[in-house]
């Protein structure tokens, strides 16, 4: 039954990473999805501060908090003449520094430490339950990651056309009166809520690889934004299914398994794409230069 719970997590993990991070990847952000992994373990040791509880509700809208901090000071020292990854890299280190330093002072003797937010450990989803009037309800992250897989969809389908504008052509969508900024730091809210719901299961640094990697992968393989989507949903529950078995066979960490696995589909969607794929393309070539030939020699 622990592997079920396993590739279900997983699975929710891949698909919400997998929604938002192909928004970053066409809008050129793939590195704020780093940003924002790091930049919300402020708002996470605060909320428990506060709360004196590991709370998942309260520590999602403290992170969603400093995920949108996060955007709009890289977007400020952007606008102010600081190149983007400069940016990126001030804001995400101060702010995880800033995280860190609370950890080590005041949630030292508890288990809300630096390795538990950076790595997590989905081989584990399935000892924290979540009862409800003495009732299993199962792990408490599949709640967790099904609430946040339905939030995304369904602002993601009730927005599509906004998104889509935004992400391939935001200076016409803001001709058109579409809300450009608006609708930025909404996929911002977006990405902080997958992130730290993933925390969990497979951590804060893993969950850029998920955010990324499948997303990548989609692109090199569709030029049509909803069957990118899917791709990159595809991609990514395929490495937690691969990655999960190849970790079992080494004794290895499942988690690190899972992005090596989505790595190396990402390979061979990047050898063997159709219309992008560095092997085809060498063929293609191959083939226009011997009928060349052929046409020269007639």
């Amino acid at each position: 039954m622990s592997d079920f719970w396993i590739l279900l997590t997983g699975s929710l993990v891949a698909a919400c990473c997998g929604v938002v991070g192909v928004f970053l990847v066409l809008r050129k952000m793939a590195m704020i999805g780093d940003a924002i992994s790091h930049s919300v373990m402020p708002g996470i040791v605060i909320a428990f501060l506060l709360s004196g509880s590991r709370d998942s509700f309260l520590m999602m809208t403290a992170a969603l908090g400093f995920g949108l901090i996060t955007t709009f000071l890289i977007g400020m020292f952007q606008r102010s003449g600081i190149q983007s990854d400069a940016s990126i890299g001030v804001v995400f280190t101060a702010l995880f520094a800033v995280g860190v330093i609370l950890v080590s002072l005041f949630a030292r003797q508890v288990h809300l430490d630096q390795d538990a937010i950076l790595y997590g450990e989905i081989a584990f989803v399935h000892w924290n339950l979540w009862e409800a009037g003495g009732v299993n309800m199962g792990p408490k992250a599949v709640w967790l990651l099904g609430f946040t897989l339905v939030v995304i969809g369904t602002v993601i389908g009730l927005f599509y056309k906004q998104f889509k504008l935004c992400s391939f052509d935001p200076a016409l969508a803001a001709a058109l009166g579409i809300p450009v900024a608006f609708f930025h730091y909404l996929l911002m809210g977006l990405v902080s809520m997958a992130t730290v719901s993933s925390f969990e299961s497979v951590g804060a640094i893993l969950v850029v690889g998920m955010i990324i990697i499948p997303a990548s992968t989609a692109y090199l393989l569709t030029d049509k934004l909803g069957m990118m989507i899917v791709l990159s949903i595809v991609s990514g529950i395929a490495s937690v299914f691969l990655g999960y078995y190849v970790s079992m066979a080494l004794d290895a960490s499942i988690a690190g398994c899972i992005v090596c696995a989505s790595g190396v589909l990402f390979v061979a969607a990047f050898l063997f794409s159709p219309s992008h794929g560095y092997v085809m393309r060498k063929l293609r070539q191959r083939k226009l230069a011997s009928r060349s030939g052929v046409s020269a020699s007639a």
